[in-house]
């Protein structure tokens, strides 16, 4: 290892800057790449739930994440003329439902955790990995500008698709487990007046429309979503998504016809299947992954921002500890995070199937459960078996990162 430790990583979402910014503060020099040519603005919302709370206040960023979210009243399944059947409000769970207390934007918080780095770590935006070529001493690392960086470490934070994982550990199919759909995610005039709702429709087939607050005054963020097994299809061909959104969800009722229109015109839709991550080892050699890249959970658990904040501070702790044993941090960074990963990616009662019923029966038996669920004598069992999981890890106490 040389005098200052050396880190290359590919992401700059969450847990990419998140994880520079705890090396960079225990003396790594750090690089970010980033594909994107800046910070991806927008997007939906996440939410900051159990440890990583923890996490970003060890940060010092607390306030700042704070000003930052969005006030929501909880989530709303609504029928066809847009009438609440069941709510879930906010504080329901003690700020820990399917709406939780802090939501902020995901560009948002990528862009508060850029903030906190960037004067101290290298971006380079618009530049992707195309080759990693490791030795026992050093990771050589040929980026798409042509240039060629040598160091010791390299870190995916590169997302479910991850290219650091495909190189390093194998095709993603190895890797990526299908839930059983699909998700369409943009911008879109809010006709509805969410006052701070998330609202959610259901209808036969296994079809869910939703819209959610913008942090634009007359904005929403709305989602399609629908059951379906795996389709073959082109992951570049945005165009081609829209079509399929609008043919699938033709004819449905609520806000579908006027949200097609929408995402024809949405400059940041977004198309993807809903899987999750999961791999024996995070590790190879001089190579590691952290967040989805390594442990997606999906969307349907919340937990994404948790796994990423928390996996990105354990990882910097142990490789601190380790001393520059790469072998040893990696082995106490499984350790110390995969119980938490595992519980993290278990998904709630029912899953896709309950998340978009594909009958009328099973989307008026959600509304009951919702119902049940949300009462007073549901709530404490209900919390424990589907909103305490972002709190089921110890969080380890590691030496103070000191800037100077």
């Amino acid at each position: 290892m040389t005098d200052q430790r050396t880190v290359l990583i590919s992401g700059a979402g969450i847990a990419g800057p998140a994880l520079a910014y705890w090396l960079e503060a225990r003396g790594w020099s750090v690089t970010v790449v980033e594909t994107a040519p800046g910070v991806r603005p927008g997007g939906q919302t996440v939410d900051l739930r159990g440890a990583c709370r923890e996490v970003v206040e060890r940060m010092g960023l607390m306030p700042t994440a704070r000003e930052l979210s969005m006030e929501q009243r909880g989530i709303a399944w609504v029928d066809e003329s847009g009438r609440h059947r069941a709510e879930m409000p906010v504080d329901v769970f003690d700020g820990d439902g399917i709406v939780s207390e802090i939501e902020i934007l995901r560009g948002d918080l990528a862009g508060l955790l850029h903030d906190a780095t960037r004067d101290r770590v290298e971006y380079l935006f618009g530049t992707r990995i195309t080759a990693l070529d490791e030795t026992p001493d050093a990771v050589t690392v040929t980026l798409s500008d042509g240039s060629v960086r040598t160091v010791d470490l390299v870190v995916g934070a590169d997302g479910p698709h991850s290219t650091v994982r495909r190189m390093a550990f194998g095709p993603e199919e190895q890797f990526v487990r299908p839930v059983g759909g699909y998700t369409a995610w943009f911008t879109a005039p809010d006709h509805v007046g969410l006052d701070g709702w998330y609202e959610m429709h259901n209808a036969p087939g296994g079809l869910a429309v939703s819209m959610r607050p913008d942090s634009t005054p007359g904005g929403a963020k709305a989602s399609f979503s629908f059951a379906s097994e795996p389709l073959d299809y082109d992951r570049r061909d945005v165009d081609e998504q829209r079509r399929l959104i609008a043919d699938r969800f033709a004819g449905v009722g609520w806000q579908a016809s006027a949200l097609i229109d929408a995402a024809q015109l949405a400059e940041d839709f977004y198309f993807d299947a809903i899987v999750q991550v999961q791999m024996d080892r995070w590790s190879r050699g001089r190579i590691v992954l952290v967040g989805d890249a390594g442990y997606c959970p999906c969307p349907l658990t919340g937990m994404g921002t948790s796994l990423a904040l928390v996996g990105a501070y354990v990882l910097a702790g142990e490789l601190d500890r380790a001393d520059g044993d790469l072998h040893r941090a990696f082995v106490r960074y499984e350790e110390v995070l995969r119980p938490y990963v595992e519980r993290g990616q278990e998904l709630p009662g029912g899953g896709m199937r309950m998340y978009a019923p594909k009958s009328g029966l099973w989307i008026r038996l959600g509304r009951l459960i919702t119902r049940a669920m949300v009462s007073r004598v549901g709530r404490p069992l209900a919390k424990r078996a589907f909103f305490s999981h972002a709190y089921d890890i110890d969080l380890p106490e590691y030496p103070a990162a000191v800037r100077s």
